[in-house]
């Protein structure tokens, strides 16, 4: 099977007081050599820790599921015979205490718009395609999250 890696840096700067908790969140991120400015959710450490224009955990999460379910819906659209031109997806993702009370990404709901070559597959059809993609989506079988599908 494959194997997939990723390497995470952080370092305290000058002037930050790690034990009161004052120190950015701002770290890099390497995927097999390319590098990513990551962070902590604004969310969860306000502004002043986190890294603006970076990426955080949470949105990292809504944007592999939904880059996975797009390419597994493109997969299985062209093996049901269409030709898909255009795929946007406007996911969201929503944290929230989980059953145990711990926070967590519990609903990811993703709201693509396909543009079709000719006719769109009926609702029905289209409906199963997207059935396909989460069901062979490598990322959503590795979540606990719920995903939604919700096609404009």
């Amino acid at each position: 099977m494959a194997a997939y890696r990723a390497s995470v840096a952080w370092s305290l700067k000058e002037g930050e007081d790690f034990a009161a908790g004052r120190y950015s969140r701002g770290h890099v991120l390497n995927f097999e050599g390319r590098e990513f400015p990551g962070t902590a959710s604004p969310h969860v450490v306000g502004n002043k820790y986190a890294v603006a224009g970076a990426v955080d955990p949470e949105q990292m999460l809504v944007g592999s599921l939904s880059a996975c379910h797009m390419l597994t819906f493109l997969h299985e659209a062209r093996k049901a015979g269409f030709v898909v031109l255009r795929y946007r997806d406007d996911a969201v993702g929503v944290m929230e205490q989980n059953a145990e009370g711990r926070l967590a990404v519990t609903r990811v709901t993703l709201r693509p718009q396909i543009a079709w070559a000719g006719d769109p597959p009926p609702r029905s059809q289209r409906d199963q395609l997207h059935h396909l993609a989460h069901e062979e989506c490598y990322i959503a079988n590795s979540v606990k999250t719920e995903v939604v599908v919700e096609e404009s």
